[in-house]
């Protein structure tokens, strides 16, 4: 399928103060000379923003990477993630036409869309709320047939479900995302007959559907207040251009100080027994900046009680409980005391890293401990 820039193009582009800083703080995950990895999600940024791609916005995320504007061009020609034209103001629906979903009745799903929006995909609907188009299988095999609907899945779908989604969306609704028949994820439809021990009921939700609910921006416009604008490796706190431009420069300073240290060490052999010690600690602190660890208090066993499910901590599943307990934490009252250092100390630890500050397992703790 030809995919071309829309004829009708706005006058200019501009990310919201939020949505720049969001961008910006992206660019720091790559190292020096590889920023122009993060194309894909500044682009996807610039469209949640305003719901499709103008040329001016892939113009914009272009200058920002150091990119000729067709290598960005090229890219989001590439996706059909990324919509070159006018989309509904609510809401772009793209039902999947492939196999498994044409067997289980996608043809019912796109004549509910030509009915309700437009008889031809990419028309925006008369009310201008809605756009629709057929693509290629979105991955959800097992809960055919789907629809992906702003940025999730609707999925075991009936043409009746579909219209209904439609009128909800309408009338500003949002209707929860996952599976429409009652399943909880993908299992069986007669439910589960092997690993039914497992703990999959743990939330209310399957974790996509569970996220899709708590951050509640399913077929919102983003403008970088619904999300957290820094990512777990950032730490806390507001995102700015300042802070997300001094990571390199900082990390660039430190390289040059571990590299002029050797030097020293050749020239004055006698001091080699003492250097070790304070070259190894300078260099891995101006690196990373990286909190010093300290012990948190733990226990050798949970208290007569019985130890607090740590699994109603979202992220922790079954293997991570496992190692909290190793390490000594059996209740939600030990996790709501760490503070940095502590964290720092768990992390190191874990096989999982970074999930702490990510999934905030300090916050749901304490109120975990404070409900029990």
């Amino acid at each position: 399928m030809l995919r071309r820039l829309h004829l009708d193009q706005p006058a200019s582009f501009a990310f919201t103060p939020d949505n720049l800083a969001w961008a910006e703080a992206q660019i720091t995950k790559y190292p020096e000379g590889r920023q122009a990895s993060a194309i894909i999600p500044l682009l996807w940024r610039a469209q949640e923003q305003e719901g499709w791609l103008t040329r001016k916005a892939i113009e914009t995320v272009a200058e920002m990477l150091g990119l000729a504007y067709m290598r960005a061009l090229e890219v989001a020609s590439f996706y059909f993630m990324f919509q070159l034209q006018p989309v509904g103001t609510v809401a772009h629906i793209q039902v999947c036409g492939t196999t498994s979903c044409m067997i289980c009745g996608a043809e019912d799903l796109v004549a509910v869309c030509k009915e309700k929006i437009a008889s031809e995909p990419h028309e925006v609907s008369a009310d201008g709320k809605f756009s629709w188009e057929e693509v290629e299988c979105l991955g959800s095999c097992s809960n055919a047939p789907m629809a992906q609907i702003g940025k999730d899945y609707y999925e075991d779908l009936t043409a009746a479900k579909m219209g209904e989604l439609i009128d909800a969306l309408g009338r500003g609704e949002v209707p929860l995302p996952g599976p429409q028949n009652g399943r909880y994820a993908a299992e069986p439809l007669k439910g589960l007959t092997t690993l039914t021990e497992m703990d999959s009921g743990k939330h209310q939700f399957n974790a996509s559907v569970q996220l899709a609910h708590d951050i509640g921006d399913t077929v919102k416009r983003i403008d970088g207040t619904e999300v957290p604008l820094l990512a777990p490796w950032q730490g806390s706190g507001k995102a700015t251009k300042k802070p997300a431009a001094k990571k390199p420069a900082a990390k660039k300073d430190a390289t040059a100080k571990a590299k002029a240290k050797p030097a020293a060490k050749a020239v004055k052999p006698a001091a080699k027994a003492a250097k070790p010690a304070t070259k190894a600690a300078a260099p891995a602190k101006a690196v990373s900046g990286a909190t010093a660890e300290s012990k948190p208090r733990t226990m050798s066993a949970p208290r007569k009680s019985g130890a607090d499910d740590l699994k109603l901590i979202s992220g922790v599943g079954p293997k991570l409980e496992g190692v909290l307990n190793e390490l000594g934490f059996w209740h939600f009252d030990q996790i709501s005391k760490w503070g940095a250092g502590e964290v720092a100390w768990v992390d190191s630890r874990l096989k999982f890293k970074g999930r702490i500050e990510r999934d905030g397992w300090i916050a749901q703790a304490t109120k975990l401990a404070a409900e029990k």
